[in-house]
């Protein structure tokens, strides 16, 4: 059961990966982040298309949690990424192998999902990577509805946020760990700080975290404190 934010704004806060969500538009859907289980990306690619067509993918960041899923979401839409997503797509650090910890997955919770996992060269063939590719920010305008694309980076070089005003909703990404664990992997921390200044500023009412709940910004002072005891 996805958790509806508004109207025109849905989530899903309960799967093992990212919080996928997708927004209705008077022109079509977007989608921001995709499923990384496989028959979770197929539904949730089903049920965006019940409510029209997709017209762009937006993916925040390049860790496989976040982006697996786009390979379902091939042909539906432009898949948007920043230089620094399309540039480390699938690349986290050498010690870790992304196309095996999607896999590694499956088993355990999504077992029906084995049927349609690709092997590994017809993955790399084609993971749907971005067509529209951009630097510094991005404003999409989608029918009735506007999307600004904000280079956030800090988790990741190429992070982003996705401001909708209209719906008065940012969905940051791993900028935010809503009460769960913080993943640092390879973070620049102090750009990490930055970016939540940046997103504090926003007029919003909801905070679509990369991970857990679905918060407010207050919940941001928490997360900040997170990354200075690291730092201390």
């Amino acid at each position: 059961m996805m958790q509806r934010l508004t109207d025109r704004v849905t989530t899903e806060t309960r799967l093992r990966g990212c919080n996928p969500s997708m927004v209705r538009t008077s022109e079509g859907i977007v989608v921001i982040d995709t499923p990384q289980l496989p028959t979770k990306a197929v539904a949730f690619r089903q049920e965006a298309e019940r409510l029209g067509p997709v017209r762009y993918v937006i993916n925040t960041e390049h860790h496989v949690d976040h982006i697996f899923g786009n390979y379902y979401f091939k042909g539906a839409g432009e898949v948007v990424h920043h230089q620094g997503v399309y540039d480390n797509f699938m690349v986290t650090a050498p010690e870790l192998d992304p196309f095996a910890y999607a896999a590694e997955a499956v088993p355990s919770d999504d077992p029906e999902g084995a049927a349609i996992f690709p092997e590994r060269d017809e993955y790399y063939e084609d993971p749907n990577k971005g067509t529209v590719v951009f630097t510094g920010d991005l404003t999409l305008r989608v029918g009735d509805r506007t999307f600004h694309l904000l280079h956030t980076p800090g988790h990741t070089p190429g992070q982003i946020a996705v401001h909708v005003p209209e719906e008065r909703v940012v969905f940051t990404g791993d900028t935010v760990f809503s009460e769960c664990q913080t993943w640092l992997m390879t973070s620049d921390v102090n750009q990490w700080l930055v970016a939540l200044d940046s997103i504090s500023e926003l007029d919003v009412d909801h905070v679509v975290p990369g991970h857990g709940p679905v918060t407010t910004l207050d919940y941001l002072g928490t997360q900040r404190s997170v990354l200075t005891d690291w730092i201390d």
